[in-house]
């Protein structure tokens, strides 16, 4: 085995700057090509390695044996010991396993076909709600209203209180050092998150005495495998189920509709052939790559592609770099709608924890722009994204845009 070394200055890539400046792409790009698996000795999260690459990326994504989810979590960030929540994409088999299994079932074709006409009909009121020829932003009233609603449904959560869904997903990412920071410590997220627990609870405990019903929370409650969770486990689940359910799919919205703006051409083959609705979904979710990274800790020293992986290592998979790979993506930062393999991406992971709800996320995002092309909405980007301070989730916050009247 050959042990790696610092052969070029690399920056910190796990500086959330990078990504609410939207600067990280020549770094990346610099890396792939000079030190695409890289150690990092020192940063604010402590040394790890950079795994940049789409097919060492694949390596390390299908080898769970080797790179564990449980040892350390999924984020660059270390939780404080005793202060770490547990849910199924942070446990290895054979407790994931169990868990995983739990929540699939609402998302089999059977049950997303039965919520297409339920999504289709409400982003139909969504974008006729919309003001015409006034500037909006289409990151509240259209992309985390939408992702917030389909939340509500999948629990079956009080519709009064959807809002308080997309609050908790903010506060379970939310980095403490960011300018707007909602919380600003371990402590006062876990005061918050305890929260949305005793909310869910409530909820958890009238349908643990009912029947089973077709939402996640009745689900877990009648599971053999999840009826009995600790509550770090409760919160941990809650959490990922929510995060995952809105951050990711919010943003690839507001992403997409950036990635349109600023490439008209291919806003106007889309407008002349709708069918590419097909091509467009895949294609911003890659370009967009709403999860920039997912970590992994090795359990035994290892091999990657001739660098030394000692157990305990911190691994960092950069999603966002591994979908902009020149040797698998052809012009890969470029935003085409022509592509021949437009699934070929990483963004919903691989392996066993690729993310369970990717198809009902793709649905969402086929149903809103098939409305849009339906109505034939001319929408306008007035200014520029105001992007999230994080190295975890790439946001956007604000989008300012307008409907020509």
């Amino acid at each position: 085995m050959v042990l790696a070394e610092n052969i070029v200055d690399i920056p910190d890539v796990s500086d959330p700057k990078l990504y609410e400046g939207d600067s990280w792409g020549p770094i990346f790009k610099r890396m792939r090509r000079e030190s695409p698996i890289h150690y990092h000795p020192d940063s604010a999260y402590g040394p790890y390695w950079s795994i940049t690459k789409y097919n060492d990326i694949m390596a390390v994504s299908i080898d769970h044996e080797t790179y564990s989810n449980e040892l350390g979590g999924i984020q660059i960030l270390d939780q404080p010991e005793g202060q770490e929540t547990q849910s199924f994409i942070r446990m290895d088999p054979p407790r994931h396993t169990a868990h995983r299994k739990t929540v699939q079932p609402i998302f089999s074709p059977s049950i997303m076909n039965g919520m297409e006409a339920t999504i289709r009909q409400r982003t139909g009121e969504i974008l006729d709600s919309l003001p015409r020829g006034e500037e909006f932003n289409w990151v509240d009233l259209v992309s985390v209203e939408l992702t917030t609603m389909l939340l509500a449904t999948l629990f079956d959560y009080p519709w009064e209180e959807r809002r308080n869904l997309t609050y908790w997903s903010d506060v379970a990412i939310t980095d403490y050092n960011a300018p707007d920071a909602l919380v600003r410590s371990r402590e006062e997220q876990l005061v918050e998150l305890g929260k949305m627990a005793d909310a869910f609870g409530a909820l958890w405990a009238e349908r643990a005495k009912e029947p089973p019903r077709q939402d996640l929370i009745s689900m877990m409650a009648h599971s053999e495998s999840t009826r009995d969770l600790t509550p770090r486990e409760f919160i941990g689940t809650l959490a990922l189920l929510i995060v995952g359910g809105n951050d990711t799919t919010r943003n690839t919205m507001s992403g997409g509709l950036l990635a349109l703006h600023e490439n008209p051409e291919e806003m106007r083959r889309l407008r002349a052939d709708p069918s590419l609705v097909a091509k467009l979904v895949p294609e911003t979710i890659r370009y967009q790559t709403p999860v920039i990274h997912m970590r992994r800790t090795a359990t035994r020293d290892a091999e990657l592609n001739g660098h030394r992986i000692a157990k305990g290592d911190k691994v960092v998979m950069w999603y966002v770099s591994g979908n902009r790979d020149e040797e698998v993506v052809d012009d890969p930062d470029s935003f085409r709608l022509d592509r021949r393999k437009p699934r070929q991406h990483l963004a919903f992971g691989w392996g066993i924890h690729r993310c369970v709800g990717d198809r009902l996320g793709e649905l969402q995002l086929q149903i809103l722009w098939e409305e849009v092309l339906a109505r034939g909405l001319e929408i306008e980007v007035t200014g520029p994204p105001k992007r999230v301070y994080s190295n975890f989730l790439r946001g956007i916050k604000e989008l300012p845009a307008v409907i020509k009247a």
